[in-house]
């Protein structure tokens, strides 16, 4: 598995791909053609290729 430099962790890219995989399973399309039907490597095989966008929110120290 490559990890993209986009990701600041291991963890994070983890978090990204379970959450693709998760809009798979639920009906989304897949961004790439690849011959396993497994949400799971779909998601991560897009995560590598950097075709999952996301964004980190910044926790408000307010409080």
């Amino acid at each position: 598995m490559k990890i993209p430099e986009t990701f600041d962790s291991k963890f994070r890219f983890v978090l990204v791909a379970a959450e693709r995989a998760k809009q798979l399973q639920h009906g989304a399309s897949p961004k790439i053609q690849i011959k396993s039907r497994k949400a799971a490597h779909i998601a991560i095989k897009e995560t590598e290729a950097d075709l999952v966008e996301f964004s980190v929110l910044e926790e408000d120290s307010e409080g």
